[in-house]
């Protein structure tokens, strides 16, 4: 499946879905759009969780960047 279109083409979908908390559903440091964050949020969809925790990064306070030099 290329995009959720498909999914919804092959799958179906379910209007009723109610996402269950599990044990392992905990917070995550990992700010927003980094790859670690998607990662989470694909595996908080395939284990039918919800995608965001109350505990979940809210902001980019002591994060640090690359520096890239001027042209």
């Amino acid at each position: 499946m290329r995009n959720v279109f498909e999914a919804i083409l092959e799958c179906g979908h379910d209007e009723d879905f109610a996402p269950a908390e599990t044990s392992d559903f905990s917070g995550t440091d990992a700010p927003a759009g980094s790859r670690k964050k998607l990662d989470i949020l694909a595996q908080r969809i395939l284990h039918g969780e919800p995608l965001w925790h109350p505990e979940d990064r809210s902001d980019y306070s002591g994060l640090t960047g690359a520096v890239r030099p001027r042209a």
